[in-house]
Formats: C-alpha cells, structure tokens, sequence
C-alpha cells in the first residue's frame, strides 16, 4: 500500500520558503518608519507641497503660518519633524529660518516601499 502522507521534511520545504533577500534590518525599519510618520500628517505634506512650489525652491516659516491656518509654533514644530526626517533643509538667516526640499528627498521617500 503506498502511504499518501508527504514526509514533514518536504512539508517545511513548501511552506516556508528561504526568502531571496535579506529581512530588513531593525535600524533599516526605524529609519523609513520615520520618514513615513513625517509624511503621515495631512499638515506636514502641505508643507513640502507649499515648499516644492515656491518660486524661489525655499520658504520662510514666516510665510507658512497662513497658508495653513495654524500658529508659527505648530509650524516650526512640523517643519522640524521634516528636517529631521531628512526631508527639509533648514537655513537661520536673522530672526527667520528658511526651508527648501533636500535635493533628491522625496524621490527616495517615494522609492522606500520599492525597497522592501
């Protein structure tokens, strides 16, 4: 009689495969979590929006406020959120600060899911 069972050996074969790349990294996982949480917030996308439009590529947090409708210190703070994700450049000229995109920064945000 021949036995239909398949050994348990072929079994773990088939359901769990070796997966072709690496797993990402906890470091790695942190970093872009962090990208994803400064892009998470409908204020903060506003902001790159409004930053990646300025005529001139940069804009000052005095110029900010309006657009959003919120006080300069929630628009300090999530445009500090940006810069630290790596997404803005923050430039202290005077008593203002000035914001541009970082060169190529959003384009890595777009491809971090890619990466996976």
């Amino acid at each position: 009689m021949t036995s239909l069972r398949t050994p348990e050996v072929g079994l773990a074969a088939a359901c769990c495969p070796t997966p072709g790349q690496p797993f990402l990294s906890a470091e790695d996982a942190r970093r872009k979590a962090f990208v994803f949480k400064a892009l998470a917030d409908p204020n903060r996308l506003r902001l790159l929006s409004i930053v990646k439009g300025a005529e001139s590529g940069e804009a000052c947090v005095c110029d900010l406020t309006e657009p959003l409708g919120l006080s300069q210190p929630t628009v300090s703070h999530h445009l500090k959120i940006l810069v630290d994700a790596g997404l803005l450049h923050r430039e202290k000229r005077g008593t203002w600060a000035y914001y541009s995109l970082v060169p190529g920064a959003i384009e890595q945000a777009a491809g971090l899911l890619a990466s996976l």
